[in-house]
């Protein structure tokens, strides 16, 4: 199983192409575990508003919109521990 730093560079070069299962290990390493309703996946950031990370599956694969939301919140939340 790659680790998370291998499928967040994966994520980066091809969004596109990141398991639905990968993303929501990401997402999970960085925003703690889901609420879930139906197939859709939320996450709780430590901000009010955007960037938003809101996770469905399509078939094997996450939906690149969302793979990229996921990228720019993890982006805010990196800045955020460095300021």
């Amino acid at each position: 199983m790659p680790s998370v730093e291998t499928i967040l560079a994966l994520m980066r070069t091809n969004p596109r192409g990141v398991s639905f299962r990968d993303a929501v290990r990401v997402a999970t390493h960085y925003f703690g575990p889901p609420r879930v309703r139906g197939s859709h996946h939320f996450f709780s950031m430590p901000w009010r508003g955007d960037p938003l990370v809101n996770l469905q599956e399509s078939g094997k694969f996450a939906k690149a919109y969302q793979v990229r939301q996921l990228l720019s919140a993890i982006e805010r939340l990196e800045r955020e521990r460095h300021a």
